[in-house]
């Protein structure tokens, strides 16, 4: 492969989590000198994350079908990749790839970073199909199969995983379901440096200099176990202590606005940030905390913002779930999942000897120069690409 070889980056929806995965690997392919260019559905109003400065987008309009039909059409018209790579094993993403694949014998990779039935109920989800409810999900208006994203075109894509030429993944509870090579959520360590970065002064920036900042800096879900937090924060009672959240966006069930209720007056949120610029902001935390939950969608994943924290040298808080014990090594200070006690705990020791635990920050910010960086992962993909192509 030479430098001028192009990768299409295909996105089943530039709106959330999808976006943070898909930017990270377009830094990682630029690094590696590829020409890169992202392409994807939208299905709410906006962007989110904001994408990085420099990275080609060109996107399509997210909506059911039959229209979506159209959007598929003009999408796999524009993708003009010498490989693609598309990222979840989505109707929206690999679905599309699929179908470009087939088209132009292009080499097909597909990034795995999640288990998505399991935000359904994994395995022993079924879709109770008959012919009435088949027809009535099809033809009403509102039918239940005309959503792109129904769990029973994801049980289709998950079936049909084998066909890619190369599967990446990012946890063991991945390769254990679909094989493919390990490639992890990395940070850009050079961009998350603490030395460009004063602590003071970013926490003057963003109002909070009085208090003493725990900090999650990503979207709130259920699985991610802010609730525990918040109970950690009433068992110690301490008014210089504050929990704040970073950006992520509501995803139109209330959960956000009812965690910051419950989260008085613990809580602070903070609106969204673009990714060149969170490393300011991670640099305000006293503390980064990511508390997942012991849940089937929270094993499978690999949580993004440790690698905020280890990168930035912060003491890092989280939980022993799936991953996340291997991952951190000996530079993170974890709880069980659901112990707002050991939360609260490993709080309070941090706090009680915090130039100790700074230090065993910086050894975090060592593991991840060396295991979960860019340039950890542009190590890899290079060998499995170079390997593609032989």
């Amino acid at each position: 492969m030479s430098s001028q070889t192009k990768i299409s980056l295909l996105s089943p929806n530039l709106h959330g989590g999808a976006a943070t995965r898909v930017y990270l690997l377009a830094k990682v392919l630029q690094q590696l000198d590829f020409s890169v260019k992202v392409f994807g559905c939208l299905f709410e109003e906006q962007l989110y994350p904001i994408p990085p400065k420099k990275l080609p987008l060109q996107w399509v309009k997210g909506c059911n079908y039959p229209q979506f039909f159209q959007s598929v059409q003009e999408l796999i018209q524009a993708i003009d990749g010498d490989i693609i790579y598309a990222v979840k094993p989505k109707p929206t993403s690999f679905g599309i790839g699929l179908l470009k694949r087939f088209l132009s014998k292009r080499p097909l990779l597909l990034d795995i970073d999640d288990w998505e039935l399991s935000w359904f109920g994994g395995d022993d989800w079924q879709y109770q199909a008959n012919p009435k409810k088949v027809a009535r999900d099809i033809l009403k208006k509102d039918g239940a199969l005309r959503d792109p994203q129904h769990p029973l075109y994801l049980r289709w894509c998950e079936q049909l995983v084998a066909k890619a030429d190369l599967v990446t993944i990012d946890t063991e509870f991945l390769r254990n379901r679909y094989g493919g090579i390990y490639l992890p959520n990395g940070k850009d360590t050079r961009l998350f440096d603490p030395e460009k970065f004063n602590p003071e002064e970013s926490r003057a920036k963003y109002g909070l200099s009085e208090y003493r900042v725990l900090m999650f800096p990503g979207t709130a879900r259920p699985h991610k176990g802010i609730e525990d937090v918040i109970e950690a924060l009433n068992l110690l009672d301490r008014p210089d202590l504050r929990f704040v959240l970073v950006g992520g966006t509501p995803i139109g069930d209330g959960y956000l606005e009812q965690l910051l209720e419950k989260g008085k007056p613990w809580l602070i949120k903070l609106p969204s940030i673009p990714l060149d610029e969170m490393p300011e902001v991670v640099a305000a935390a006293h503390i980064v905390i990511v508390p997942q939950r012991d849940t089937p969608v929270a094993r499978a994943q690999f949580p993004i913002k440790l690698g905020d924290g280890m990168a930035m040298a912060k003491p890092v808080i989280s939980t022993r779930v799936g991953d996340i014990p291997d991952i951190l090594g000996e530079t993170g200070f974890l709880a069980d999942p659901s112990s707002p006690e050991q939360i609260a705990a490993q709080i309070e020791t941090i706090f009680q000897n915090y130039d100790e635990a700074i230090a065993i920050g910086r050894k975090a910010r060592e593991r991840c120069v060396q295991y979960y960086s860019v340039d950890a992962m542009a190590a890899i993909l290079k060998e499995a690409i170079a390997n593609l192509s032989g």
